[in-house]
């Protein structure tokens, strides 16, 4: 599985984002997903995560959450993460507000990458000591660097 880096660029990681409740977060990674993707509508993106939304929240606890959604066509994967200023509510399975939120869009034609993507992300955001780094990250920049240098922890034999 490729890193996480290969999801992301800069122009789609943002920290300190201001959102009013999860539909406003929502509209934000839209449009963030869809910068360098010209012939992607942001309205189109929102409306795939809409739907993921709707059949259970991606709210998964400790104040993350994993929308994603699918979209027919879409050449690659490609990710968005906001650290938001505030936490909100994300009907998280904890009853958690969320402030760590990385969204994916994947190609509808590949479902199984998705799942492999989806465990990549729980991987890493289930380490607490990296999730206070995102947390305590400055800037964009800087909250981009930690995103993309992140590497899989390895089995040991």
């Amino acid at each position: 599985m490729p890193p996480i880096a290969s999801l992301i660029t800069p122009e789609r990681v943002v920290c300190g984002l201001p959102a009013d409740g999860k539909q406003q977060a929502l509209e934000h990674l839209g449009q963030l997903l869809t910068r360098g993707m010209p012939d992607i509508a942001a309205a189109t993106v929102l409306a795939s995560l809409v739907v993921r939304e709707r059949s259970g929240s991606t709210g998964l606890g400790r104040g993350i959450a994993f929308p994603h959604g699918r979209l027919p066509g879409l050449p690659e994967t490609i990710g968005a993460c906001i650290r938001l200023d505030t936490a909100i509510d994300f009907a998280a399975l904890d009853n958690r507000p969320v402030d760590l939120v990385f969204a994916l869009l994947v190609p509808e034609e590949s479902p199984d990458t998705h799942l492999q993507w989806l465990a990549q992300l729980a991987q890493m955001f289930s380490d607490t000591g990296f999730a206070q780094q995102l947390r305590a990250a400055r800037d964009d920049h800087e909250l981009y660097t930690l995103l993309s240098h992140w590497e899989p922890r390895r089995a040991t034999a």
